[in-house]
C-alpha cells in the first residue's frame, strides 16, 4: 500500500480532536474503527501492541495512542501533531466554557443546567468504578490480594486522607509482592481477545518491518530525553524568573508535572490528587467548582484529564495572575501552562519508549506492580464517587438533604449502567432536567 501523505494524516488527526467524545474507551474505539477497520493504516495486532504500552504509562492512554501511531507513520513530527491535535480543540473549548462559567455562572439558566449536570457526573464516576472494577477484580476468592488493595486504597483516600502518591507506591509494592508469592492472583485477562477482528492487509501490517526512525538507538533516546528536559526547564525557569517560585503559575507548573506522572488508570484515578492540591492546599478553586469543571470536561472532546485546563483557568482568574484588569488573559495563560506541563511527559514517554516497544512484538505484558496499581485505581475512583455524592446530597455543610439531586443521580446511573446510554446524551438530558426544575422553582 502507498504511504499516507502527511497532509491526509493531518486532516484525520484534526477531525479526531473534534469527535473524540466518550472517554478513553470511546476514543480508542473511534481510532480502531477509523485506523484499523476503515482506513487500514495499521493492523489489529500492531494497534493493540501500541495500546498495551500506552495502558502501562501514566497519562491519557488514548492521546498517547494517537501520538504513537502518528510517530510510527510520520516520525517525531507526526507523533507531535497527532498528540497535539488530540488536545488543542478541547483546550480552546474549555477556555471558552470556563470564561462563560466564571462570567455568567450565577445566571439562573446556567445554575439550573449545572444543577442537573452535577448528579450526572456522579453517576458517570460510579459507572467508571463498575467498569474498571469489572475488568480488574475477579471474584474475591480468586484474587483476594487485589480486592484487599482496592479496599485499602478506598479507606486510605476517603477516610484517612492519605496523599495519592503514597497510595500508588503502596499498591505497586503490594503488586510486586503478589507477583512473587501469589502470581496466579495477578494474571490479567486479555481485554481484547474477544473483540479481535479478522486480519486485513494494512499499511503497517503485522509483519511490516519497523521503519528506520522507529528503531531503538541510544543516541535517539538521549535526544528525546534532552529535548524533553529542555522543554520542561525553559518554561519553568521563565515562570520562576518572572514571578518567583511561590507564585501561582510556577506552582501550577510543578504541581501538574507531578500529577502527569501519577495518572495511572486514567483521569479519574488522579482527580483525588488534583483535588487535594488544587482545592485543599493551593485554593485555586472550590470543591463545587471542581465538580463543575469535571462536568465541563465530560461534555467536551478530548481526554478527561483536560479538566486540569479548567482548574488552571479558574486558578489564574481567581488569583489574578496578570492583574485585576486581565482576568481572562490570566486564566487562559494559566490553562495553557497547566496543559503544557500535564501533557509534555506523555510525548516524552511515547517518543522515547516507542522504539523499545517496536522491538518487542508479541512480548508485551502487564507487570505485577502495575496490576496492583490498577486495583488501587478502583478504590480511588470509588472514593471520588463518594466525595461527589456527598457534595450533591448536602450542597451546604450541615444543610438539608437534597433528595431531588440524588434522584437525578440515580436515574442517570440507571441510564448509563442498565440501558447503556452514552455520556453526552445523559449529561444533556440531566442539564435539561436541572434547567426545568430551576425555572419551575423546584431546585
Amino acid at each position: 500500500m502507498s504511504p499516507v501523505p502527511f497532509a491526509q494524516a493531518l486532516r484525520f488527526w484534526l477531525k479526531l480532536g473534534f469527535i473524540s467524545f466518550g472517554g478513553p474507551a470511546g476514543q480508542i474505539a473511534i481510532m480502531h474503527r477509523e485506523l484499523v477497520e476503515q482506513r487500514r493504516w495499521i493492523s489489529e495486532r500492531r494497534f493493540l501492541h501500541a495500546l498495551n504500552y500506552c495502558m502501562l504509562l501514566p497519562g491519557p492512554e488514548a492521546q498517547q495512542l494517537a501520538t504513537y501511531i502518528g510517530w510510527l507513520m510520520h516520525r517525531s513530527w507526526g507523533g507531535i501533531v497527532a498528540g497535539a491535535l488530540f488536545v488543542l480543540p478541547s483546550l480552546v473549548l474549555l477556555i471558552a466554557l470556563s470564561w462563560v462559567y466564571l462570567a455568567f455562572g450565577h445566571v439562573d439558566w446556567v445554575a439550573g443546567a449545572f444543577y442537573g449536570i452535577k448528579p450526572a457526573v456522579a453517576a458517570i464516576v460510579l459507572q467508571a468504578v463498575w467498569r474498571i472494577g469489572g475488568r480488574t477484580l475477579r471474584r474475591p476468592s480468586q484474587s483476594p490480594l487485589l480486592w484487599g488493595v482496592a479496599i485499602a486504597s478506598f479507606v486510605a483516600v476517603a477516610i484517612l486522607h492519605v496523599p495519592f502518591p503514597w497510595v500508588v507506591l503502596a499498591a505497586a509494592l503490594a503488586g510486586a509482592a503478589g507477583g512473587r508469592w501469589w502470581p496466579g492472583q495477578l494474571q490479567a485477562r486479555d481485554a481484547h481477545a474477544d473483540d479481535a477482528h479478522e486480519h486485513v492487509p494494512a499499511l503497517i501490517d503485522d509483519h511490516t518491518p519497523t521503519p528506520e526512525h522507529a528503531r531503538f538507538s541510544r543516541a535517539g533516546l538521549a535526544r528525546v530525553a534532552i529535548a524533553g528536559a529542555v522543554l520542561w526547564l525553559l518554561p519553568m525557569a521563565a515562570l520562576v524568573a518572572w514571578q518567583g517560585w511561590d507564585a501561582t503559575l510556577a506552582r501550577m507548573g510543578w504541581f501538574f508535572t507531578k500529577a502527569a506522572l501519577l495518572t495511572f488508570g486514567g483521569a479519574y484515578a488522579v482527580l483525588p490528587y488534583v483535588y487535594q492540591g488544587a482545592v485543599e492546599n493551593f485554593h485555586w478553586l472550590t470543591g463545587p467548582q471542581m465538580i463543575d469543571g469535571l462536568a465541563l470536561g465530560e461534555t467536551t472532546p478530548g481526554p478527561l484529564i483536560m479538566v486540569v485546563a479548567f482548574v488552571g483557568f479558574v486558578g489564574g482568574w481567581s488569583h489574578q495572575v496578570l492583574g485585576p484588569d486581565a482576568l481572562f488573559l490570566g486564566g487562559a495563560l494559566a490553562a495553557c501552562i497547566v496543559t503544557w506541563f500535564t501533557f509534555l511527559p506523555s510525548f516524552v514517554f511515547i517518543l522515547a519508549g516507542g522504539p523499545l516497544v517496536e522491538a518487542t512484538h508479541g512480548q508485551m505484558r502487564f507487570t505485577a506492580p502495575l496490576t496492583g496499581v490498577t486495583a488501587a485505581v478502583v478504590g480511588v475512583i470509588a472514593s471520588l464517587a463518594v466525595f461527589f455524592l456527598r457534595h450533591i446530597a448536602w450542597p451546604a455543610a450541615g444543610g438539608p438533604l437534597d433528595a431531588v439531586a440524588l434522584a437525578i443521580a440515580a436515574v442517570a446511573a440507571v441510564a448509563l449502567l442498565r440501558f447503556k446510554l452514552g455520556v453526552i446524551p445523559v449529561i444533556l438530558g440531566c442539564a435539561v432536567v436541572g434547567l426545568s426544575l430551576r425555572l419551575a422553582g423546584l431546585a
